[in-house]
């Protein structure tokens, strides 16, 4: 039997094998894109592994729309009827490897700017209880921290939330510290 791994991706549930070909629903990658979705059990070769280091590798092939479904409404004796349809939007993916190890996927996210500190540096210079701060306290707060407390809060707004009004506040507070 050959070497088979079970995989999550979109919300379902899938049993692949090496250069299989499955459609999926839509995925956001381009054509030629690989995608790594998570893996549930990698078996085939002996006891399966419910708890898998390894990744399985898969390539969109191309995007397609399904089958179409009708739906027709009727009502007896009113002259109602009424028909509607779609077509989903399905991803089309191919396999292309199953139990490659897990330590390549840990090291991906090494995209940092220069000049912008770790996220561990930025964690810890954050001002006490600035987590459940509320915007509207974190703006009157801001004014009596420190620069580089101001500049690590602003990072990690950039990387987190996002949120409108706190990013406006920390960058006019940076604006008065300069």
């Amino acid at each position: 039997m050959s070497s088979y791994a079970i995989i999550s991706l979109g919300g379902k549930q899938y049993r692949v094998q090496e250069g299989e070909r499955l459609l999926v629903d839509r995925l956001r990658e381009d054509e030629g894109a690989t995608v790594e979705p998570r893996v549930l059990l990698v078996g085939g070769n002996g006891a399966p592994d419910l708890a898998p280091s390894t990744t399985v590798t898969a390539r969109v092939v191309g995007h397609e729309l399904g089958k179409k479904i009708r739906i027709g409404k009727y009502r007896r004796r009113t002259g109602y009827k009424k028909h509607t349809g779609h077509r989903s939007r399905l991803t089309r993916i191919e396999i292309e490897s199953i139990g490659a190890k897990r330590g390549k996927a840990a090291t991906k996210p090494k995209t940092q700017e220069k000049g912008v500190a770790a996220p561990a540096k930025a964690e810890a210079a954050l001002p006490d209880g600035y987590a459940s701060m509320t915007i509207a306290q974190l703006s009157e707060a801001a004014g009596g921290w420190s620069r580089e407390q101001v500049e690590a809060a602003l990072e990690h707004e950039r990387s987190g939330k996002a949120r409108k009004g706190a990013l406006a506040a920390l960058e006019s507070a940076l604006e008065e510290k300069n």
